[in-house]
């Protein structure tokens, strides 16, 4: 595979990923469970290992796939991916449109499936991936496909949105043929061109899901896909059935877990599983929040799920976990997949989005929002914040975007933005919740429980002999993040000792506090935090509302199973009216 290919997967994928929040946002075909933009990422992820292992990514692809979109993308991908050179890009195209409508039991036009059609038509015509003019003028007849999306499906003619999973693709077919064909200029104004259709009017709701999980399915078997099809038809719909070397792909929504499960078995072996809850995706899109005066961005090594975000109005900028075969967002992977590998000794890293990917995210929140405030994790311990502020100097002459060295991290940062958060639902004026902001940056505290510190010596935070030493001795050190790096401020030597420590900093810290928001933070050991932690915390502090959240995965690589956090943050005054944030 060329490097321009390699390199077009890449820019492809990490349009896809900037923009993922709208993905999200506007999904509302086939089902309204806002998780088109989250599972085109997971999905397309292996695709940034391809310039290594192209053949093998082509499996990892339908492995990977989550979702309706996700799987019909990955079969359309997966025929991209045998393409060694540009020059053969035009006879895949072909074929991947191809695999991608087999691959649906019941397509419909107004899709991804017409955007592959647009692309198929361009390919017939002119030199898509070798000429820049012609790279172009498919694209823009890609976007015209998008556009037309809400003529061709009632329910996003409804809605006032255009279909999510069609401008994902668009998104990520026009990152891979401008690097491929070396387009220059600028990407596509996309809201501009869909100015209208990019947001959920205040009165369009989710409606009820009919099926309760979301099903994703290899099979080991060699089988017809066909028979396989006809046999999940009566069990739910969105019925997806890809055929690969040995097996196939299958994805559903579904009632009947068991049965659907015993349908599969009887076809093949089957090697890989997921299900998710399709009705708490329902409800969680149901209950998004609204535009609020500012909009709010930070970085997920702030202890925020993306569920939390999105009932909050926040837009998160991921960092990434990388393991021996896998590089994801860090609010994408699975913790409980991290933590396995770390307690196995199997490598793990983070590494920074990239340049491009920043820049893309930094781009869309201002084009879709007036005023935008970025707290960043602190400057010590990413380069996000240099990257912000360099690109406001040169493209935000309007001043859109406001960055803030938080010089914190994790629950630290977390609970100072929620607050943030909240207190521009309530406020009138930007200037008022960047105020606010500030001040609860610099109240905001926590306490981080390590268990063991071969971790920190594994990412070189600690040096090897110092942590075999100290794990030795059974020191367990606590650490607090501060704009000058993580500072030690205690050690014991148990769990029990932990929390002891947790409970005397924080009855000196809320000593003169009338209320107070604790972020109880776990690692692998979330039965624990939420039955002994949080029992103690409630015990000892009746008047803080206390949350359980998982410790982001950027610290949680760096400090290890077993570690734990407590982050705080004293009540301000209450709000004196609805046109201004009190100090």
């Amino acid at each position: 595979m060329t490097g321009a290919l390699a390199k077009g997967y890449i820019y492809g994928l990490e349009r896809v990923t900037a923009w993922a929040g709208v993905l999200d946002d506007i999904n509302v075909f086939p089902v309204a469970d806002g998780d088109t933009g989250s599972n085109l990422v997971t999905s397309l992820a292996p695709l940034r290992l391809v310039a290594d292992r192209r053949r093998q990514v082509s499996r990892e692809l339908l492995l990977a796939a989550r979702g309706n979109s996700g799987n019909i993308a990955a079969s359309f991908v997966s025929a991209l991916l045998e393409a060694a050179a540009p020059s053969e890009l035009p006879l895949v195209v072909k074929e991947g449109r191809r695999r991608a409508w087999r691959a649906v039991v019941s397509p419909v036009q107004g899709t991804m499936l017409s955007v592959f059609d647009t692309l198929s038509e361009c390919c017939g015509e002119e030199p898509v991936f070798e000429d820049p003019q012609g790279g172009r003028c498919a694209i823009d007849r890609m976007a015209t496909t998008v556009a037309d999306s809400p003529r061709e499906l009632p329910e996003l003619d409804a809605a006032g949105v255009v279909d999510a999973g069609a401008l994902g693709m668009l998104l990520f077919l026009e990152g891979f043929i401008r690097t491929v064909s070396g387009g220059n200029g600028g990407y596509l104004p996309v809201d501009q061109l869909f100015a209208g259709r990019l947001r959920l009017p205040d009165s369009v709701a989710a409606a009820a899901a009919s099926e309760h999980y979301c099903v994703d399915a290899a099979v080991s078997a060699d089988g017809s896909t066909t028979e396989v099809a006809a046999s999940l038809a009566g069990l739910g719909k969105e019925v997806v059935v890809i055929p690969h070397n040995g097996g196939f792909k299958v994805h559903l929504h579904t009632a009947d877990l068991e049965k659907t499960r015993r349908r599969l078995e009887a076809a093949g072996d089957v090697v890989h599983w997921q299900q998710d809850n399709l009705d708490q995706q329902v409800n969680d899109f149901r209950d998004r929040v609204r535009d609020s005066a500012v909009h709010i961005v930070t970085d997920a090594a702030g202890s925020i799920p993306r569920r939390v975000a999105r009932s909050l109005g926040i837009t998160l900028l991921d960092s990434y976990v990388n393991t021996a075969g896998l590089s994801l967002p860090e609010t994408l992977f699975d913790p409980a997949e991290v933590y396995r590998c770390l307690r196995q000794g199997e490598k793990v890293t983070t590494s920074q989005a990239s340049a491009f990917e920043r820049q893309q995210l930094y781009e869309r929140i201002t084009r879709l929002h007036d005023h935008v405030l970025y707290l960043c994790v602190g400057s010590i311990y990413t380069g996000n914040y240099r990257e912000a502020c360099r690109w406001c100097g040169e493209n935000d002459p309007e001043n859109r975007l406001t960055v803030i060295d938080s010089g914190a991290a994790s629950g630290r940062l977390a609970v100072a933005v929620m607050a943030t958060a909240e207190a521009a639902r309530r406020a009138g004026a930007p200037e008022d919740v960047t105020a606010f902001a500030r001040r609860a940056v610099a109240a905001a505290g926590e306490y981080v429980f390590l268990d063991r510190l071969k971790y920190l010596a594994a990412g070189g935070r600690l040096s090897r002999s110092s942590a075999v030493m100290g794990d030795l001795l059974r020191v367990k050190p606590v650490i607090t993040p501060t704009p000058e790096g993580a500072t030690k401020v205690g050690a014991v030597r148990s769990r029990r000792g932990q929390l002891r420590f947790a409970l005397d900093r924080l009855a000196a810290d809320l000593a003169t506090a009338s209320g107070a928001t604790l972020l109880l933070q776990y690692s692998d050991n979330r039965e624990w935090v939420e039955r002994e932690a949080a029992a103690a915390l409630t015990s000892a502090f009746p008047i803080a509302r206390i949350r359980t959240s998982p410790l982001s995965l950027t610290s949680g690589v760096h400090m290890g199973p077993g570690t734990w956090a407590v982050a705080f943050l004293a009540d301000s005054d209450p709000v004196e009216d609805a046109d201004h944030v009190s100090p």
